[in-house]
């Protein structure tokens, strides 16, 4: 994809990478930590730490999976410059406003992400 689309598309291949590779390192985080609770025999409540852990790690496999940077999104802004096109500032008020909703459906799509694996966690470890 090299052409910006309004509440759509706002990021490169090069953009992309970056966000999937920051979506793994937030994911392995979340394991080792996990791992590091389980493994020290902390209390159980401490397992609700991985959250922004998992937060930070869905929000990159988020953006890298629908081609849209969040934080780009806000700044009205656009990079695909990776992929052929170019960088640059959005002035029409229609597409700054698509983008802005595309940005707070992502940010709520990982928090809900987070939310359910951490309780998955939560609730896996009191079976132990």
């Amino acid at each position: 994809m090299s052409e910006y689309r309004p509440g759509a598309c706002n990021i490169g291949r090069e953009q992309r990478r970056k966000r999937r590779f920051a979506g793994a390192v937030g994911v392995v985080a979340a394991a080792a930590y996990v791992g590091w609770v389980l493994l020290s025999g902390r209390p159980p409540e401490s397992l609700l730490g991985v959250f922004p852990l998992l937060f930070a790690g869905f929000l990159g496999l988020l953006q890298d999976y629908f081609r849209f940077c969040v934080a780009f999104g806000a700044l009205a802004r656009y990079d695909l410059s990776g992929s052929g096109g170019d960088a640059g500032r959005i002035g029409d008020d229609e597409a700054v406003r698509r983008d802005r909703r595309r940005a707070v459906r992502i940010l709520a799509a990982a928090a809900v992400i987070a939310a359910a694996a951490t309780g998955a966690i939560y609730g896996g470890a009191s079976l132990l």
